[in-house]
Formats: C-alpha cells, sequence, structure tokens
C-alpha cells in the first residue's frame, strides 16, 4: 500500500503549506536557478514521489531534469555519485532509510571517501533525501531511524530539518556543499502545517538552534522528535519546570558550542533521540556533554530513546517502542526534582 500523502503543487493562498510543500519548492527552486541540478530516484516523476514530494516537477521540469530510476539503489546511488564527479548536483532520492543500505558501499565506500583517497582532487556534490523514522505502522523493514549510523561516517553531512523552515531552506546550502550531504526527513513530519517565517532566508548548516529557551533543563532532540520535545516542555512549564529545546538539525558536524552552552546555563540534559539505545547519536552526544561539561552537570544526563526491539507494527505497541512526551516529561523530572 503506498504511503504517498496528497498536496498540491503551489502553497495555499492564504501563505500556509506543508512539510511536504516546503520540500517540493525547495526543489523547484533549486531545478529553476541551476541547470546542474536534476532529481532522480524511484518513482519521483510519473508518481510524484513515494510522499508526494516531488508531485508535478516532472511536468514543470521535464524527464531529463526529474529522471525515474530502476528499482536499484545501488545503482542511481552509484549514478549520482558519477555525474557530480563530472560536474552536475544531482538530488537523490531513496524512498526510505532502510533501502539505504542497498548503497550503503557507494555512500560509505565511495562518496564519503574520495576527496581523501584522491588527495583533495575529487569532490562529491552530491545530496542523497530519504525517509526515516516510525509512528507510522509500516513496521520493522520501514520503521529505522538510521540517521546516527550515517553521523558516524567521516566525510558526509548528515541533515534532519524539523521545522518547515528547515524543509524549505536546508536544500539550497546542501547543494553547494562541496561534499556529500545526506538530508533525513521523517515520514510523521509530511502532513504538518505551518506559515514559512519571512525572516528566514537561509540557514547555517553548522549550526544547532534553541527553539525555547529556557533555564532549569536543556531538552536536545531532532527531525520528528523535536515537536514531542517541545510539546513536554509546554507541558512541564504547566508545572513549574522551565525548559529549554535544542534542535540539533546537523547530526554530522555536531555543534558541540550550542549543546554545551545550553547545559552550561540548565546545569541538566534530556537527549531525544529515536534511535536504538545502544550506540546511539544520544550516547556520543551524553559523551560529549560529560567530557566538556561535567562540573557544569548538576545531574546525570538522561535519554529518552527507541525500545532495543525491531519496530512492532501493532500501533499500541509501536507507541510504546518510541520516545513520547510522557516519557520526555517523566526523565526531565528525574533530573530536576
Amino acid at each position: 500500500m503506498s504511503t504517498r500523502g496528497k498536496g498540491g503543487s503551489t502553497p495555499a493562498d492564504d501563505g500556509a503549506l506543508t512539510y511536504r510543500e516546503a520540500l517540493r519548492e525547495a526543489l523547484r527552486e533549486a531545478l529553476a536557478t541551476d541547470d546542474r541540478v536534476f532529481v532522480m530516484g524511484e518513482d519521483v516523476g510519473r508518481y510524484g514521489g513515494c510522499f508526494g514530494v516531488s508531485l508535478g516537477l516532472l511536468e514543470e521540469f521535464g524527464p531529463d531534469r526529474v529522471r525515474d530510476t530502476p528499482l536499484s539503489e545501488s545503482a542511481f546511488v552509484g549514478a549520482g555519485i558519477g555525474a557530480a564527479l563530472a560536474g552536475m548536483r544531482p538530488i537523490v532520492e531513496i524512498m526510505t532509510v532502510n533501502f539505504s543500505l542497498l548503497a550503503l558501499d557507494q555512500i560509505l565506500n565511495n562518496a564519503a571517501t574520495l576527496r581523501h583517497m584522491s588527495g583533495g582532487q575529487l569532490g562529491v556534490p552530491l545530496v542523497i533525501r530519504m525517509t526515516t523514522g516510525a509512528g507510522r505502522q509500516l513496521a520493522a523493514q520501514h520503521s529505522h531511524s538510521l540517521e546516527g549510523w550515517y553521523a558516524h561516517i567521516p566525510g558526509i553531512r548528515v541533515l534532519t530539518p524539523a521545522t518547515l523552515d528547515d524543509a524549505r531552506h536546508l536544500l539550497a546550502p546542501a547543494l553547494a556543499d562541496p561534499d556529500p550531504v545526506l538530508i533525513f526527513e521523517h515520514n510523521s513530519l509530511y502532513n504538518t502545517t505551518g506559515v514559512l517565517d519571512e525572516g528566514v532566508r537561509e540557514v547555517d548548516l553548522d549550526r544547532a538552534v534553541v527553539r525555547r529557551k529556557g533555564t532549569d533543563v536543556s531538552i536536545v532532540a531532532y527531525g520528528g522528535s523535536l515537536a514531542k520535545a517541545l510539546a513536554a516542555a509546554e507541558e512541564l512549564a504547566g508545572e513549574g519546570v522551565d525548559a529549554e529545546v535544542v534542535d540539533l538539525r546537523t547530526l554530522r558536524p555536531l555543534d558541540d558550542a550550542t549543546i554545551l552552552d545550553s547545559v552550561r546555563r540548565t546545569h541538566r540534559a534530556v537527549l531525544v533521540d529515536e534511535g536504538w539505545r545502544s550506540g546511539s547519536l544520544s550516547a556520543e552526544i551524553s559523551a560529549r556533554i560529560t567530557e566538556q561539561a561535567f562540573f557544569d552537570l548538576d545531574a546525570p544526563v538522561e535519554r529518552v530513546c527507541a525500545a532495543e526491539v525491531p519496530i512492532p507494527y501493532a500501533r499500541q505497541l509501536e507507541e510504546a517502542a518510541l520516545p513520547q512526551q510522557a516519557g520526555i516529561v517523566a526523565s526531565v523530572h528525574r533530573v530536576v526534582d
């Protein structure tokens, strides 16, 4: 069954648009402003993308710029690497993150290493977009959160846009990066709706951002977990706890400065990560906080992660396996009470 959502080719008249439409506008701008840019992947053309992000772009830009590919991630990611080496600016869409494992050799052993192995002579200015995360009852094979794995790899940049503004404005600097950029779009975000901030025209890919100021605890989140962190902060505010929320936005390179600045002011940290706890991104952030700000902490670092199981299909089990607002609130109380 298709998971492709609805979404018109242009934002609504009142200025409101979905996360999906913000991504589409970014793609449209990239295609319109740079002839080297093209989009390729499974069903990105005639079907408009599995999640409807590229809907209408084939009709607007033609089959040379929006290219449907065979069902072979290894082949079309490899083709994207070759095109980038030849001077193009390909945007490769991988349907869901689990399918990226079929192209791991191309991503890890080629795209990420060619600059180093060529002594700086060869860059791979490639953007790879993919859907990540659980929460839509797609069962264990299509509910992975593997962005933390990719954040382990030197030679690539890993982005996790959590807001409409980031969805709209992260693509341009990603395309300008001389090295490979992976963009992970959480599947729960595509239908979220809002209005773009007219004051935001560009995004600094090297910096995390504080989404909510606070004084009592730092909640660090990214991607699909950001909304849960913000909702938890609002609930906590009603209980007299002033939580700050940090959106990582970029997982590699991590912005240690913003994370540590927040922790040094609040003296407590709760990390929210939809990946599994063992060997997770949250483990790395916890280690960095402990290494660089241990004496600023008034309590141990807390982590809210997915259960150590393949993500279940049944809705109530899936919800129980994932980080939720209630779990974030409980973790905050453990460090502040």
